[in-house]
């Protein structure tokens, strides 16, 4: 991922503008980016054309931002017989989004417990 992804982030002055900006910046990643085949409860693939997300937490250090984000998805399930054509599931994940302060670099890992 690129270390520009979420420089934006970074320059939030206070922590609403930091979780709208966080949610805009998911919103805007390239289809494929988060890792969401977790949460495939179906054995469906991921449509993550049109996420939303929301911020459940968030911390912060000198050094990094923590957050705990749940991001809403489509799953498209395979239809169960050669009449049925494919459906389309409501999924949801929650994912922590830590982002490095002095690079702007983002690593994601879905949240467990």
């Amino acid at each position: 991922m690129p270390a520009k992804t979420f420089l934006k982030c970074l320059e939030a002055k206070d922590s609403s503008v930091l979780a709208q900006e966080l949610c805009s910046t998911l919103k805007a990643l390239p289809s494929g980016t988060l890792p969401l085949e977790a949460a495939c409860g179906q054995g469906g693939m991921v449509d993550d054309r049109d996420i939303a997300a929301t911020v459940l937490g968030m911390e912060q250090t000198a050094d990094r931002i923590l957050a705990r984000v749940g991001i809403f998805f489509t799953e498209v399930v395979g239809g169960c017989n050669c009449n049925e054509g494919p459906i389309e599931v409501n999924a949801y994940c929650v994912l922590e989004v830590r982002i490095d302060r002095a690079t702007g670099n983002g690593r994601f890992t879905v949240a467990t417990g």
